[in-house]
């Protein structure tokens, strides 16, 4: 299969790093993981504005009925910016799961939603702040959002939810798929930061991007992450092989970039173990990405069956 991403689809995603290039992520984030949500509402609403929400909701309750290659192009942007928040259940699951006017508002970004569905989505994301906190039944669960649990990545923020029932269908896929296309995202951030402080910071004369061994631990992420790109977007197009593809994609996904994370963190030395580097938002966001909606073993033996 060759594929390609349209120009709409490129342009798409242009106008999502634009946004998010001058949103201040970072700081947003931040302020998330310490309770404080002002500032990734603000940006929750601008991304609502320009269709990130109404993606998969059909165009009856005010969507855009767009196709899960939509939404890869969208969750990618947001992983690569460390945009915090429950999107993946948002954007990606909750079309699949809610009706009439909450569909509508979901659209709109006046709803955020989340969802816990045991074993493979134990925790809820961010179920204090969400409007709606759902399984993978469809049903509402009550309780949610009163008993934290710290999680590996401090903005995103887990709490246990009483009640919620196990089910796989192409909610749960859509989740996988969306978990994926942000964990690529956030390897091709940490690419090209990488590739730019190693263009700038000079050891012994010169800068580190010029010694060979710099070079072929970065070509290594390289090879990685467009290995895995495509089988991301064969998934977004998949048809009976939806679970299949999409539990491949989120192997492949995780695997680059995790080896991304750990090449960035050599690349900058002792500068990327500290709390002020930006680095450290994509280092705890991908260890915590690899194991959501479903770990590494998990996705292999469903591929494997």
């Amino acid at each position: 299969m060759r594929f390609q991403l349209s120009p709409e689809h490129r342009q798409f995603a242009a106008t999502l790093h634009e946004l998010l290039g001058g949103a201040d992520t970072a700081t947003a984030a931040r302020a998330w993981a310490a309770g404080e949500h002002d500032r990734g509402l603000k940006l929750w609403r601008a991304l609502a504005d320009v269709g990130v929400f109404a993606l998969l909701v059909d165009e009856a309750h005010g969507g855009l009925g767009a196709s899960p290659v939509d939404l890869v192009v969208a969750c990618e942007a947001l992983g690569y910016h460390a945009v915090p928040g429950p999107l993946v259940e948002s954007a990606a699951v909750a079309p699949a799961l809610l009706t009439g006017h909450r569909l509508t508002a979901l659209a709109e970004g006046d709803l955020l939603a989340t969802v816990a569905a045991p074993p493979e989505v134990p925790l809820a994301l961010d179920a204090d702040v969400a409007g709606v906190v759902l399984d993978l039944t469809g049903a509402e669960l009550t309780g949610a959002g009163t008993e934290p649990v710290r999680s590996i990545d401090p903005p995103r923020r887990l709490f246990r939810v009483p009640g919620a029932r196990a089910a796989q269908g192409r909610a749960f896929d859509l989740g996988v798929l969306a978990v994926a296309a942000q964990l690529l995202g956030a390897g091709q951030w940490l690419l090209d930061t990488s590739v730019a402080y190693a263009r700038q910071r000079r050891q012994y004369g010169r800068a580190i991007g010029e010694y060979q061994a710099v070079k072929h631990l970065l070509a290594d992420v390289v090879t990685r992450l467009e290995l895995a790109r495509p089988l991301l977007h064969g998934a977004a197009v998949a048809g009976q092989t939806f679970p299949r593809d999409v539990s491949a994609a989120k192997v492949m996904a995780a695997d680059a970039a995790y080896l991304a994370a750990r090449t960035a963190l050599q690349v900058h030395g002792a500068i990327g173990y500290t709390a002020e580097h930006d680095l450290g938002l994509r280092l705890t966001k991908v260890r915590a990405l690899a194991g959501a909606w479903g770990t590494g073993t998990f996705h292999r033996a469903r591929v494997l069956r």
